[in-house]
């Protein structure tokens, strides 16, 4: 069974250690203490709870792509018929190349809150710390 610090909770679910916490002490996420008494979640319950907040705040339900990154735009290179728009969507960084037209409709300026919204059909896992990819020998 995998367990996961406050802190790995917290970074995997975006928010701070203090969130994670108020989430455990209202009883909305379970916890366990471990020998020392920091408290720790238990990876199955985690990946629920993830789950959970992914359904709540999942968007319109609209659309079939499901990988949604809500973050705050951090820059923005136009040129005259393109533009790079980068989003920080907790820990993760999010460039999207869309046309200027595109992104002067929106109004996407650094600042901006926006949803990066990713429909791929190649995807690569790879587990954190071993380096290898789904499929290697």
């Amino acid at each position: 069974m995998t367990m996961f610090r406050i802190s790995e909770a917290a970074a995997l679910l975006g928010v701070s250690a203090d969130t994670v916490r108020r989430w455990i002490d209202t009883g909305r996420l379970p916890a366990e203490r471990d020998e020392h008494g920091h408290r720790q979640v238990e990876g199955a319950h985690l990946a629920a709870f993830a789950r959970a907040q992914v359904a709540a705040d999942g968007g319109s339900g609209r659309s079939s792509a499901r990988n949604r990154f809500r973050g705050i735009v951090t820059e923005v290179i136009r040129d005259a018929v393109m533009a790079q728009v980068e989003i920080a969507a907790g820990p993760f960084r999010v460039v999207s190349l869309m046309s200027r037209q595109a992104a002067d409709e929106l109004g996407l300026e650094p600042g901006v809150v926006a949803v990066a919204v990713v429909k791929s059909t190649n995807v690569v896992v790879e587990t954190a710390g071993h380096g290898r990819v789904a499929g290697d020998q």
